[in-house]
């Protein structure tokens, strides 16, 4: 089945939670505001959804015939993919007989299974993670127990004898009872409550201070630095050891086809234990679909064997061009005969001439900046854009002209091989197109020169704001400064190879948005006659969630649910929503929020942390050693996947390794 086609549907079907009642159609999510959501008829998700369904019953299918049957009853993914659909197409026939009314559907929590199954990096991924858990839970206790400790000091210390007493004043707020001592503490960990949770104790006496700073130097500075450390080390290791043995089946897999040509060379007549001919090799490999870019220096480097058998290590070394991220050459440029045209060419084809306009485009950015901040206390209807409608022509026409001079110089087809010239192209065309059309529907720009106001955004504004992508042609100056240039690579290819831990995140928002809809969908409301609180109303506490109009943070869509777990992990001001919650739905409201804090804050954060390092060392490394070796950087051929950031350090499987492997596998046999 094809990937894309299943990478489709698995898009498709976590996508359905936005429109499932409860319907996130709505322009806003505040309670006070929202009107009635749009709400899809009952059938409508439902039959999209069946369909994916099968479209996954038909990917199990597959896979089962493929592995066989033996193998399918081992494979713990493969029976919880079926496990899964099983699941999913009972409850949607429950669905279906209570006509979409049943209050749970259980199925909506194992949709991320599928994103999970598709990808064996996820899998890798969860499974160092599972490997990770233990030494996790370790510094965890340890975060528990320091937790437990000074909540009972802090119980024991702010006891209050007198009414208007700093230590009554600090019980009364944040140690009251048990459970809220310990919700005050955990906050402060994060210290999001700082300095408010030390204020009233630490304004009656100074010496209260010493409490809350030893608190946050062992919890925050020592205990969660360590368990980032922890998190680090041991997924590293993990990981490492998961990509260890991907390695030795990749080496397996090739040695097992390299076996399999070697045994048809030998029966055309070829001496046994040579090789394999490389014009075998270039057929089969005509029959494999694969990246043409890959494919294309994959027979290059057969060819140019010549027609000498390859040998085990040949034919190993032909197959790591597939490690490798190829870099494709650009077209020539075109030849004019003229003198002058080829001096024009050299000058406009300079990379002086790129430096040039990247200081028109800060100027323009500059220009803007300026008019904005004179403008910001005066009305739209009361500007005169005059001074800034004739800079923007001038920018625009100098956009135009040297997009034209580029394409003269480097030629249309080279001009396009970058793709920084493809996105500049992209928006002068763009401005060229508004810049047009603000001429002929306003005319040029006079003294007085007021365009009106259509809609949301005027065409002036929508000017102005694509004139602001003009401003991302000015990082192009960070790859010719060098350490600026190590940093924008590791952050390019974390970008590149964050697709099994964006996956995860993806799967943990979703779980935990879906779980958060069930028990708190409708537990927010708005008080009688309280419809718009201000800030200043003295019927809600400072600092609490109506005081803050927080009233857009809910459970009760699912696009709502996913930006209120964004703010919880955030850590920034999350004590307000422990606090709402605990008042609108129950003190065990808590219980979520803080499962929630320690997956996405503590474990992934510190995951995604761990990544950073690990691509920024290596690349600094390689940095460092090419700079030894060449005395410049090189960057032709440059690792293209996460897991190649361990390949320095990964052992090569041995001859007899594989050989023996080989020998054991059911499904080869070797002639030799």
């Amino acid at each position: 089945m094809p990937s894309r086609i299943l990478s489709f549907t698995i898009f498709l079907i976590l996508c359905l939670a936005f429109i499932e009642t409860p319907s996130s159609f709505t322009s806003t999510s505040d309670v006070r505001y929202r009107m009635a959501p749009w709400n899809p008829p009952c059938g409508l998700t439902e039959g999209i959804e069946v369909l994916c369904l099968l479209v996954f019953v038909a990917d199990l299918s597959v896979k089962s015939y493929l592995v066989g049957w033996v193998q399918f009853w081992k494979n713990l993914w493969l029976l919880g993919y079926l496990l899964v659909l099983i699941v999913s197409l009972t409850d949607w026939m429950v669905s279906l007989s209570l006509v979409c009314q049943e209050p749970l559907r259980i199925r909506r929590l194992f949709r991320p299974f599928f994103l999970l199954q598709n990808s064996s990096m996820m899998k890798k991924t969860l499974k160092c993670i599972r490997w990770s858990l233990p030494e996790m839970a370790s510094v965890v206790l340890l975060l528990a127990l320091h937790l437990c400790v000074f909540t009972m000091l802090g119980m024991l210390l702010f006891t209050g004898e007198k009414e208007d007493d700093g230590q009554d004043r600090e019980r009364l707020t944040y140690f009251r009872n048990l459970p809220e001592a310990l919700t005050s503490l955990l906050v402060l960990l994060t210290t999001a409550n700082n300095p408010d949770v030390m204020v009233p104790a630490y304004s009656k006496n100074r010496a209260y201070a010493i409490f809350f700073i030893i608190f946050t130097l062992i919890g925050s500075l020592f205990l969660m630095n360590l368990l980032t450390a922890i998190i680090y080390n041991q997924f590293r290791g993990y990981l490492m050891k998961s990509f260890q043995a991907s390695l030795f089946r990749k080496r397996l897999g090739t040695r097992a086809a390299y076996e399999v040509l070697s045994s048809t060379a030998e029966g055309d007549g070829q001496p046994p234990g040579v090789g394999v001919k490389p014009q075998d090799l270039l057929q089969v490999l005509q029959k494999v679909q694969m990246d043409r870019t890959y494919k294309e220096a994959i027979m290059e480097t057969v060819r140019s064997h010549g027609g000498s058998v390859l040998s085990a290590d040949e034919f190993q070394k032909i197959f790591d061009e597939l490690d490798k991220r190829r870099t494709k050459e650009h077209p020539p440029r075109p030849q004019y005969q003229s003198p002058f045209l080829q001096s024009a060419q050299f000058l406009f084809g300079h990379l002086y001439f790129d430096y040039l306009g990247n200081l028109i485009v800060l100027a323009n950015l500059v220009s803007i900046c300026v008019f904005l901040v004179i403008d910001a206390d005066v009305v739209p209807r009361n500007r005169d854009d005059f001074v800034l409608g004739i800079l923007n022509c001038v920018f625009v026409l100098y956009y135009l002209v040297e997009m034209l001079l580029k394409v003269f110089a480097l030629g249309l087809a080279g001009y396009l091989s970058y793709p920084s010239n493809m996105f500049d192209g992209l928006v002068t065309i763009a401005l060229l197109v508004l810049e047009l059309s603000t001429l002929a529907v306003y005319r040029f720009p006079h003294p007085g020169w007021k365009p009106e106001v259509q809609g949301l955004l005027s065409l002036w504004d929508m000017l102005r704001l694509v004139n602001m992508l003009i401003v991302f042609r000015f990082l192009r100056i960070v790859p010719s400064m060098k350490l600026m240039a190590v940093v924008a690579s590791t952050i390019l290819d974390l970008i590149k190879n964050m697709r099994a831990f964006g996956g995860i995140l993806v799967v943990v928002y979703y779980v935990f948005a879906i779980i958060g809809i069930n028990l708190f969908r409708g537990v927010i409301v708005v008080p009688p006659g309280n419809g718009s609180l201000a800030p200043d109303n003295g019927s809600v506490a400072c600092g609490s969630y109506e005081q803050l109009e927080y009233w857009a943070n809910n459970f009760d869509d699912f696009a709502a649910a996913l930006v209120t777990l964004w703010n919880v992990m955030v850590v920034n001001n999350w004590q307000v929503f422990l606090d709402a919650y605990r008042r609108y739905s129950g003190p065990w409201s808590k219980i979520y929020f803080v499962m929630w804090w320690l997956v996405s804050s503590v474990i992934w954060v510190n995951l995604f942390l761990a990544l950073i390092l690990e691509n920024f060392l290596h690349k600094w490394d390689r940095r460092s050693h090419l700079q030894s070796v060449s005395g410049v950087l090189e960057t032709t051929c440059e690792m293209s996947t996460v897991e190649l950031l361990f390949r320095d350090i990964l052992e090569e499987p041995a001859e007899e390794e594989l050989v023996e492997k080989l020998k054991r596998h059911p499904h080869v046999q070797l002639c030799r």
